[in-house]
């Protein structure tokens, strides 16, 4: 797949872009009626999710998609989620069937991403999927995510607000340190509740086939109980069919060592349970607030002057499977 993989807006492209003054807004009607005025317009606006930060622009507009993969260096290969505000509005972007029904009604609005066929009417920029025929979507159950949707009243395609490949934001200041002036506003919400990206769930064969694309802030365990039957995790290899299927994502300026039971004197470390370390993901070995926890605790042992952040083992289960995707990610070679 040699001329899939050069992407147009890559990083060397990714300061031709006219920088601006990036305003901080608050959390208010008249600021989220600003960041809904300036989309329209064209703008890049990082808003908050239960997840993570993401970078929006109005999924409908090529140049506004396209300055997202300019302003993070993203690869075009890589397709975007769209967000929206309901299930109503789902459907005017994507086909639906019985399983996307059953599963919008038992975890919409939340961490969820579907991955399903496009709608070929759909108002949608093919920027925004790579491409490809299916379109990645999900409803945000974040307060202030709802409100900027509502007052849009359209699609917002919003990969996480960071440079590619680097940790993921779920503060607003992670977002300005990530990408500084190459965003017209960002709605300061304070911290994400999830922290990790959204859990995207491929449906495939008119819903006779669910294939886990990746893993997230809705625990694998919790779909399957809901369907009563196990997804599928099988990928064609170097096939990129989903957001964050890349193999280094989330990675810190630092090395990452995993699954680490002892430490070096020059080392940061991140721990997980009764352990000591700099900073700790959950002392009481509590998944959602590891999770929650992640990235930011990243951000702040990669400001530091080590060069390696040793990382306690993680349990495979529940979210701990999506953090164990992240932080593998995150160490790999890049």
């Amino acid at each position: 797949m040699p001329e899939r993989r050069k992407p147009p807006f890559g990083k060397t492209r990714r300061h031709s872009m006219k920088s601006m003054q990036t305003e901080l807004l608050p959390v208010t009607p008249s600021a989220i009626a600003r960041a809904s005025q300036r989309l329209r317009e064209g703008a890049l606006v990082a808003f908050p999710t239960e997840t993570v930060y993401g970078l929006g622009a109005d999924a409908s507009n090529t140049h506004a998609v396209a300055n997202i993969f300019e302003a993070k260096g993203r690869p075009s290969f890589n397709p975007l989620i769209v967000h929206v505000s309901d299930l109503a509005t789902a459907k005017r972007y994507a086909e639906w069937n019985a399983q996307a029904e059953n599963l919008a009604q038992a975890f919409w609005p939340g961490p969820l991403t579907l991955v399903l066929p496009r709608l070929e009417a759909a108002s949608l920029s093919s920027l925004v999927t790579a491409g490809a025929a299916t379109v990645a979507i999900r409803v945000p159950a974040h307060p202030v995510a709802q409100r900027l949707l509502k007052q849009f009243d359209g699609a917002i395609a919003a990969p996480s607000a960071n440079p590619s490949g680097q940790i993921s934001p779920t503060r607003a200041a992670h977002v300005i340190e990530g990408l500084g002036n190459m965003v017209s506003a960002v709605l300061d919400a304070g911290p994400c509740d999830v922290g990790l990206e959204s859990t995207i769930v491929g449906i495939e064969d008119a819903g006779s086939k669910l294939r886990l694309l990746r893993p997230g802030g809705l625990a694998r365990e919790d779909i399957e109980q809901h369907l009563g039957a196990a997804l599928e995790t099988h990928q064609t290899p170097g096939l990129i069919s989903a957001p964050g299927q890349l193999a280094s994502h989330y990675a810190p300026k630092a090395r990452l060592r995993l699954n680490a039971t002892d430490w070096t004197f020059d080392e940061k470390r991140l721990g997980f349970g009764d352990v000591d370390c700099d900073l700790n993901l959950s002392t009481g070995r509590n998944l959602t607030e590891a999770a929650c926890n992640l990235f930011h605790c990243l951000h702040l042992l990669d400001a530091g002057p080590a060069t390696t952040i040793a990382v306690s083992p993680i349990p495979n289960i529940g979210l701990g499977q999506a953090i164990n995707d992240r932080l593998q990610r995150a160490a790999a070679p890049r």
